[in-house]
């Protein structure tokens, strides 16, 4: 059995039994949203897509924490957000990448199977100049790691930093001197700062000639379907339409020699061009997109890969659903999604 069809039994298997059954960065310590959302309703009112999902926090614990990603190392080498509570206090980007320290304040809750990527001892410090670049200082201790995580560890920093809304780019210093390359495995570094555009897990493993290329970062599970893990792909440059680029990755899945999976049906297809208009795509399936239910229902582990992977899209806020032109969908809790749906503020919320 392939990985998309096991994905694909156990994901029916999960709906089927929930439809019987239920049918100031700098300042006061204020987090910045990631991806503000446009004011159209997400799955209910006052609920995002990962909701249901969360853990609670009682309300001394809300009042003293802000709720942070922090990309770590996964058991499979992956790096992936896990949304943790971290102390309210000011300079949270500082914050973040402290508990991003081998054996620092994060080991106490770091979910299972992840690890932190920063040398244990390090010293940091982050300043935001006005253009958004993040300047990040470490001790020399930053040069104590394995070199097959050197860019992991480059990805991690900037995918936490980037999602405060105050910084665009990230460089980086050692003991104040600029760091043009990695200190141990020599990866280059972009002088001119570190951005999402510079991918994340990247697989090129289909790519021949990359300077004809494009980067696009989409979502799949991993492979116990717990969380969702971001990786960044190559498509042609002849592909112009970057969101059907998007689903065109989701249903041909990740590389077969990877632990991930993807819940997408092989014959899920897109019955018209995505449609952007003022920051929500429009998408238009089959129905094969339901996963064969009776019920029009979509399944989370198809619906969230979706959303998150298309709202990484400059200038896509939100994504609207329809089978055969139709709207009349459910989610796999029975709640409608007659309504555009937007990406919760933070993705993978861990255990606390």
């Amino acid at each position: 059995m392939s990985k998309k069809t096991k994905a694909t039994v156990a994901i029916t298997l999960l709906a089927s039994s929930v439809y019987l059954s239920g049918c100031g960065l700098f300042g006061g310590g204020k987090l910045d949203k990631i991806d503000p959302p446009p004011k159209v309703t997400s799955l209910s009112k006052g609920e995002s897509l990962d909701e249901g999902s969360k853990n609670k926090l009682t309300a001394a614990e809300k009042e003293n924490s802000i709720m942070t990603e922090l990309y770590l190392i996964d058991k499979n080498g992956y790096v992936v957000s896990q949304t943790l509570p971290l102390p309210n206090e000011k300079g949270i980007a500082t914050k973040a990448l402290e508990y991003l320290v081998v054996d620092g304040p994060v080991q106490d809750m770091i979910p299972n199977g992840f690890r932190a990527v920063i040398p244990a001892n390090t010293n940091i410090s982050v300043n935001v100049v006005k253009d958004g670049t993040a300047i990040v200082d470490f001790s020399k201790d930053f040069k104590n790691y394995d070199k097959k995580d050197e860019e992991k560890i480059l990805q991690s920093i900037t995918w936490t930093l980037t999602q405060f809304d105050s910084i665009k780019k990230v460089q980086l210093q050692v003991n104040g001197h600029p760091l043009n390359e990695m200190p141990v495995n020599d990866t280059p570094i972009n002088p001119d700062g570190l951005t999402r555009a510079d991918g994340i897990n990247n697989d090129f493993s289909d790519v021949i000639d990359i300077t004809n290329t494009h980067a696009l970062t989409v979502y799949y599970l991993a492979d116990n379907a717990k969380y969702f893990v971001p990786v960044t792909k190559r498509v042609s440059n002849t592909e112009t339409n970057d969101a059907k680029a998007i689903i065109n990755e989701l249903v041909k899945g990740p590389d077969q020699r990877s632990t991930l999976v993807s819940a997408f049906n092989p014959d899920v297809a897109l019955l018209n061009d995505p449609v952007i208009q003022e920051g929500k795509v429009t998408l238009n399936f089959n129905e094969n997109i339901l996963g064969g239910f009776e019920e029009k229902i979509i399944s989370d582990n198809v619906l969230k890969p979706l959303v998150y992977s298309l709202t990484e899209q400059k200038g896509i806020k939100s994504v609207a659903v329809e089978v055969n032109g139709s709207t009349k969908l459910l989610d796999e809790n029975g709640k409608p999604l007659t309504e555009p749906v937007t990406r919760p503020e933070k993705v993978n919320t861990g255990s606390f």
